[in-house]
């Protein structure tokens, strides 16, 4: 049986195994305190416009889809995808 600290689990880098996608580092973690359990970690939203605009929502993995703990890395099963991005929303306003 191996043990993690959660202050070993903050900074981990958190990569989706099913596509290899970078989902980002964990920032923080939901604990049931009733229970001693960890319920999720979670990975703060990136900021939008050098956070003049806020930051993105958070990304919540829960525990059920974490597969591995590994040294520098967490791979997760399945977790909400990112915000998408479409750079063509953004110049909608110059098309004709």
């Amino acid at each position: 049986m191996s043990y993690c600290r959660v202050a070993d689990l903050r900074h981990k880098e958190v990569i989706n195994s099913r596509n290899g996608c970078r989902l980002g580092c964990v920032d923080d973690v939901e604990i049931d305190t009733q229970n001693a359990r960890l319920i999720s970690i979670i990975i703060y939203g990136r900021p939008r416009f050098f956070g003049l605009f806020g930051r993105r929502d958070d990304l919540v993995i829960r525990w059920e889809h974490i597969e591995l703990i590994g040294e520098d890395t967490i791979l997760v099963s399945s977790c909400p995808p990112p915000p998408h991005h479409d750079r063509r929303s953004r110049f909608n306003f110059l098309s004709i």
